[in-house]
């Protein structure tokens, strides 16, 4: 019983880390850098499918961080699981839940490209807000402008210097005679700021999109004849688009090309194209999981994106500014 009421309050709020179903892998290597265990949460599912969550502890008054992937084939049942938890939480009396949401679902849906379509970007925000959702850290967004689609605050990361040091520290490239390509004319800034961070030329191709997972390379803005090409976007989902966009870049005489990008979807013949494409590497993170990244003899590779993330939460949950993240990080 707390009696002498002329003193302050005591302060007993903690930050407690749970992780869904979607990545439990990457959640561990967040909770092993911020020397944080995992806590206890239940997840199961009921014989009709619907999703059933419990905290096994108690979360009043603390800060709770939810890490979720949004990706795969149960894609549905992770959204369904975030909001789930959430509720779960909010109503156990946490101070503040923040969904660490690597890769966000349905966010290529982010505008109404044709008419009669929805804006699935912005309904998952909303959703997410319906829930109680406090603040949002995510990586990559398919379009920065996501970000807008919130009313509470979005810390957006980026993997294209984690990417761009995958290069500088594992491959002896000639960066004089290098040029990072963007795959379109939406992905021409992202590029450009990987291109700048390499110290290499820029390439844009144009091209036309006549149905979703299919383009037409038309032409290509720059010089890329017998140069080594680093092909960068933000996401590699059936991988049609982009072995078409090689095999294009190949007939208008590219040398060595290299394949880089934050969330490694890939569905369906995605890894089986990707590993017959005329490519070097394809690099992602590990914001989705991969079960053949890094294994001997296979063209794609995976890195962590783990650290960045550690930091982002260490600095949400310190009130300090996330650029630390971009200047040398944190010392955790």
């Amino acid at each position: 019983m707390y009696e002498n009421l002329s003193d302050p309050m005591p302060v007993n709020k903690e930050i407690k880390l749970y992780t869904g179903t979607g990545n439990p892998a990457l959640a561990e290597k967040i909770a092993d850098i911020l020397h944080l265990e995992l806590q206890g949460l239940n997840i199961e599912k009921f014989a009709n499918g619907e999703i059933y969550a419990r905290f096994t502890e108690s979360v009043r008054g603390d800060d709770v961080y939810f890490i979720q992937t949004l990706a795969g084939a149960n894609v549905n049942d992770l959204l369904m699981e975030t909001l789930i938890v959430c509720d779960a939480a909010k109503r156990a009396s946490c101070s503040k839940f923040i969904a660490v949401i690597p890769h966000y679902g349905y966010a290529r849906q982010d505008r109404k490209a044709a008419a009669r379509e929805p804006i699935t970007a912005r309904l998952v925000a909303n959703l997410l807000e319906a829930a109680g959702v406090d603040q949002v850290i995510t990586v990559d967004l398919h379009q920065g402008q996501i970000q807008g689609f919130f009313d509470v605050p979005v810390t957006h990361l980026t993997a294209l210097f984690l990417l761009g040091d995958y290069f500088k520290k594992n491959k002896n490239l000639d960066w004089d005679n290098t040029v990072v390509v963007s795959p379109d004319m939406g992905r021409a800034k992202a590029a450009k700021k990987l291109s700048d961070y390499l110290g290499c030329d820029l390439a844009i191709a144009h091209k036309g999109r006549p149905k979703h997972n299919v383009s037409e390379v038309m032409g290509i803005i720059g010089d890329i004849k017998g140069k080594t090409c680093i092909v960068n976007d933000d996401m590699i989902d059936t991988a049609g688009t982009l072995c078409g966009s090689v095999k294009k870049l190949k007939e208008m005489g590219a040398g060595d090309i290299y394949v880089c990008a934050t969330h490694g979807i890939f569905s369906g013949p995605a890894i089986e194209r990707l590993e017959e494409a005329p490519i070097e590497e394809c690099v992602v993170t590990d914001v989705i999981p991969c079960e053949v990244a890094n294994a001997e003899g296979s063209k794609i590779k995976s890195i962590s994106i783990a650290n960045e993330l550690a930091e982002a939460i260490y600095s949400v949950y310190m009130n300090e500014p996330v650029s630390n993240i971009f200047g040398g990080g944190l010392n955790l």
